[in-house]
């Protein structure tokens, strides 16, 4: 590359510095995109990985719409923003089966918080490799607070 008004190359650093603009730049233009599509969020429970969530949903079939109940462990939670996704696994028949689905989906009805699961990871991906009483979490304690109206 040529500086626009000498005939000497531009150093690395500078070539280096232009880029990073030139990326911060588009960084920008994407954040503005998203927040221009940004459609009206809905409440959800607070969960994290460890939590045992029932996440109903939309099926659409030909010409039908239907619910369907979706009830398993949440693995791990990815993303910010309108891209965030979290994973559910669940046993169907003997065998682990897992959905990724993004928080902003329209077709997520509702997000329903069964049990709190007490584990150490943000992301627990082991128990993909345990069975029986070995893949049970335990249950988290937590103090519900109540206003007491005197």
């Amino acid at each position: 590359m040529q500086s626009k008004f000498y005939k000497q190359p531009l150093t690395r650093t500078q070539v280096s510095v232009m880029l990073r603009k030139q990326h911060i730049e588009e960084m920008d233009l994407i954040k503005i995109a998203e927040q221009a599509f940004a459609t009206e969020a809905k409440e959800f429970p607070s969960f994290k990985a460890g939590d045992t969530i029932t996440v109903t949903y939309k099926i659409k079939e030909e010409n039908k719409e239907r619910l369907q109940k979706y009830r398993g462990v949440v693995i791990q939670r990815k993303g910010t923003g309108s891209t965030e996704t979290f994973t559910v696994r669940k046993m169907s028949n003997g065998v682990g089966v897992e959905r990724i689905f993004p928080i902003t989906s329209p077709f997520i009805e509702a997000i329903e918080l069964n049990k709190r699961g007490k584990v150490r990871r943000a992301r627990i991906f082991y128990i993909r490799a345990l069975t029986g009483k070995k893949a049970r979490i335990k249950e988290r304690k937590y103090n519900v607070v109540k206003d007491l109206e005197a």
